[in-house]
């Protein structure tokens, strides 16, 4: 694979993710944070945002199978895009139980591989993770603030 075929794949996989259900989806993954894998099961199932969980993950776990099979240069693709280590790593501490839940022992294996086996993966994994932590603390301490503020106004 030449690194113009896989810029190539690379740009047509950015523009998949402008669609505008897809930006939907993406929109609205980044405020989804489970916390077992019932959660995520029940989530899935969800007729109104099931759709857009299933259509994240799956994205990128396809965009991640096209590297592991070498129709994307690996490097290439971990230097241009970082979704895919948000996206992993919300589902990674559940990853063992959500393959037992689902029967599927390869259940993001694209995913969990690309990143991995990239320089500093799980360093990568590991740091989004305190990341998303961090806004998910600032984002409840927002709306506890706005709560009382508007609580004593109405006082």
């Amino acid at each position: 694979m030449s690194k113009v075929e896989s810029a190539d794949l690379i740009l047509k996989l950015y523009d998949l993710r402008r669609e505008e259900t897809m930006r939907k989806a993406r929109n609205w993954f980044f405020t989804f944070n489970p916390t077992s894998a019932d959660d995520y099961f029940k989530t899935m199932m969800d007729p109104e945002v099931g759709g857009y969980l299933r259509m994240v993950t799956s994205y990128w776990d396809m965009a991640a199978a096209m590297v592991n099979h070498g129709a994307i240069d690996a490097d290439l693709f971990n230097e241009t895009a970082g979704e895919h280590i948000m996206v992993f790593a919300k589902v990674e501490p559940l990853l063992a139980e959500l393959r037992e839940k689902f029967e599927n022992p390869d259940g993001f294996k694209h995913l969990e591989k690309v990143i991995m086996e990239s320089p500093n993966g799980a360093e990568k994994v590991k740091k989004t993770q305190e990341w998303m932590k961090r806004i998910q603390e600032q984002m409840a301490a927002a709306q506890g603030s706005g709560q009382e503020g508007g609580a004593s106004a109405s006082a």
